[in-house]
């Protein structure tokens, strides 16, 4: 994938520990993209590069939000450290939350930082009918909290906020419950959020109705050791319990596939699937696209293995 050489033009504060960042595109203006997408900003090493969602995705620069994490591998603390005129390398934009076509209320979920696809998604929309749910711990660190709580004291009905640290709590199985059958349900934000709210539309909600979008994977979460056959260069790779295919394939091969992200969003090391049955746990693939590929950054086998892999 070809970078794309931004310049740092803005930098604004919009809670405590959430700066956005405007980046201006050095070979011209950013072309519009729909709502939902993001770009994936590279990072000096030991970073790892990071997915972020376009706060504006149709103003000619890249606008984004990031989160300083404590635990951060140095991407959120690199990039809270630049200042304007600071030069980035950024990956051309990509959509995997797009708002879906089909008919039926939006009803929009988000969950701390997982209020930035959101933002355009509103600002696309317009007056068109939405309904936001947004949970977070404490206003002051909630990024966009005081622009959206203006509009709901503004009468903007559609805008619904929850202060945890207040008491005011999102139950989200009366949401969902409360939801026409038709709903379109779009959830973004932390792990715990995304299943809860997958569960709850499983229980009351036709197939097809949920849409949701995180930017990491743990590619190292608990799982059985497992056997990965390479078709096409006739090897065997033993995949440990705490480690990705990829890696694994890299540690015991001088195969280097391709891969960027490592955390399963970003879909460079997308590899054809020819024969297993995989535990996918990618946010880049469609369940259709996951019948015979798979992202050998996070995914696993659904067992023992082995799988099966066109490399």
């Amino acid at each position: 994938m070809s970078a794309i050489v931004t310049e740092v033009c803005a930098i604004e504060d919009v809670a405590a520990g959430v700066k956005a960042f405007t980046l201006r595109p050095l070979d011209g203006p950013a072309p519009p993209c729909p709502s939902g997408s993001h770009i994936v900003v590279d990072m000096p090493p030991p970073g790892r590069p990071a997915a972020y969602s376009l706060l504006d995705p149709g103003g000619g620069v890249y606008r984004i939000a990031v989160k300083r994490e404590p635990d951060s591998r140095g991407g959120s603390s690199y990039l809270h450290a630049l200042k304007p005129g600071s030069r980035l390398r950024v990956q051309a934009p990509a959509n995997r939350f797009p708002l879906a076509a089909a008919p039926g209320p939006r009803l929009f979920i988000a969950g701390g930082i997982g209020i930035t696809p959101f933002i355009a998604h509103m600002a696309a929309l317009g007056n068109d009918a939405y309904q936001l749910h947004y949970a977070f711990r404490d206003a002051a660190s909630a990024a966009f909290a005081a622009q959206l709580a203006n509009r709901s004291e503004r009468g903007d009905a559609r805008v619904h906020l929850y202060e945890s640290q207040a008491g005011h709590r999102l139950d989200l199985d009366a949401l969902i419950a409360a939801a026409p059958t038709d709903s379109q349900v779009y959830v973004c934000g932390p792990e715990r959020l995304i299943a809860a709210t997958a569960d709850a539309c499983a229980r009351r909600l036709p197939a097809g109705r949920l849409h949701y979008e995180r930017f990491s994977a743990d590619a190292t979460a608990e799982g059985a050791s497992f056997e990965v056959e390479l078709a096409r260069s006739g090897l065997r790779v033993r995949v440990g319990a705490e480690e990705s295919i990829l890696a694994a394939i890299e540690r015991q091969t001088a195969l280097r596939p391709d891969c960027l992200c490592r955390e399963g969003y970003c879909g460079s090391c997308e590899t054809r699937l020819l024969a297993g049955n995989a535990e996918h746990r990618d946010q880049y693939l469609s369940e259709t696209e996951r019948q015979e590929r798979i992202m050998i950054c996070v995914s696993r086998a659904a067992g023992s293995g082995p799988l099966v892999l066109d490399l």
